[in-house]
């Protein structure tokens, strides 16, 4: 006599990770070089510009940091709603998943006023090599901070319609993971490219 076991939805690499979990780092780390690359040119090519406008005639520090404080509060966030769905409270996830998503929004809404402003000052991507390589650095940045806006709130309208539950905690959890490298990725391009003369 057999005993039927029932599959497991979750599928285990030989490291105990699940399949999904070892694609994401994987992806994660692939990131890595891609934003290492951008700083790398970027940090190369920041005092070489042969005419204006410079960095220090553009930076808003304070106006950044503002900015910068908003995408790491929407880690704390992040982790609130990943504990909320583990413990089955999907009302909770919900929120601060939402949360998250605002947060995000408003980080890229100021990147986009800083774009407005510099473009408006004289600084276009094709104006001198700081304008390039700040532009495709901190675009590249944007691009993966709106496609994290998407998947968030893409999780929360699945959890409103009751498709989200603790069983799929684990979408939750590699939605935060996506989120925490690039909050990340903007603390080493804000202390780098911002703070650093």
């Amino acid at each position: 006599m057999h005993e039927s076991h029932a599959l497991s939805p979750i599928e285990h690499t030989a490291t105990g990770l699940d399949n999904r979990k070892l694609f994401m780092w994987l992806f994660l780390a692939s990131d890595c070089f891609f934003f290492g690359s951008f700083i790398a040119t970027y940090m190369l090519y920041r005092g070489r510009s042969l005419e204006g406008p410079y960095p220090a005639d553009l930076y808003d520090i304070p106006f950044t940091s503002v900015s910068s404080f908003v995408l790491l509060m929407s880690s704390l966030t992040m982790v609130l709603a990943l504990a909320a769905i583990q413990q089955g409270n999907i009302r909770q996830c919900r929120i601060w998943l939402l949360t998250t998503a605002l947060l995000g929004m408003t980080f890229l809404g100021g990147q986009v006023f800083e774009f407005t402003e510099f473009y408006h000052a004289g600084l276009g991507l094709s104006t001198n090599l700081f304008g390039t390589s700040f532009f495709v650095l901190t675009g590249f940045h944007g691009t993966h901070v709106g496609i994290g806006v998407l998947v968030l709130l893409s999780l929360y309208f699945m959890a409103a319609r009751g498709r989200l539950t603790q069983a799929h905690s684990l979408n939750v959890e590699l939605a935060g993971l996506y989120w925490h490298f690039v909050d990340v990725v903007w603390i080493v391009i804000f202390t780098l490219v911002y703070l650093i003369p």
